[in-house]
């Protein structure tokens, strides 16, 4: 079991390649921007995490990739699917419920590499966006704005990995300017919204 110590030092187990899908809580997932405390952030970013452990898994089964391409986009799954781990047992070591994956569909995402690699890369920077908005949220919680900080960076560099691999410009494409701009919870749900099949309040 990874516990929150684990989170802060950035250690975690990874999940299997399937993911369970279920449903997401309504009740908090699409509310207004402000959070009701460090467990609604969490679960915010593990709805995240979710979305994007599964769309990879998804992805990655395609058949779309080889060589260079395949095995950083396999890395970057275990990556989402290890920050999925570290979420759900960092609530539950807060004494909450994590909130149960969305059922999902990713649409035309994976007909070709071309659009696997552009919606990947649309998911990375919309996670960096998201982690970066949310973090004022957990200014009191110092260990826990550290541990969302490493998953941030993370993210960050997924985003910057897809970015040349879709043969991005450096400036506006790979690098987004030299200051990440943040993202309100609204337009973060907003985004990843056509992709949720199902939402049910728990």
């Amino acid at each position: 079991m990874i516990n929150r110590r684990d989170l802060i030092r950035g250690t975690a187990a990874v999940i299997p390649g399937a993911i369970a899908l279920q449903m997401l809580g309504a009740k908090w997932a699409f509310a207004a921007d402000e959070f009701s405390g460090a467990t609604d952030v969490l679960n915010y970013a593990l709805t995240l995490e979710y979305l994007e452990a599964e769309f990879y898994r998804q992805g990655n089964n395609a058949g779309l990739l080889s060589g260079k391409s395949k095995d950083y986009l396999e890395a970057i799954q275990k990556d989402e699917e290890a920050h999925v781990v570290a979420l759900k047992d960092t609530i539950s070591s807060l004494g909450s419920t994590p909130v149960a994956a969305p059922e999902v569909d990713f649409g035309a995402a994976f007909k070709t590499k071309s659009s696997y690699l552009e919606t990947a890369y649309t998911f990375e920077n919309l996670g960096v966006q998201a982690y970066l908005g949310a973090a004022p949220s957990l200014l009191k919680e110092k260990a826990l704005l550290t541990a969302a900080a490493s998953i941030f960076g993370v993210e960050a560099r997924h985003a910057a990995i897809l970015g040349i691999l879709g043969k991005k410009a450096a400036e506006g494409g790979v690098y987004q300017g030299a200051f990440e701009k943040p993202a309100t919870r609204a337009s973060v749900l907003k985004a990843a919204s056509p992709f949720i099949v199902k939402a049910q309040t728990l």
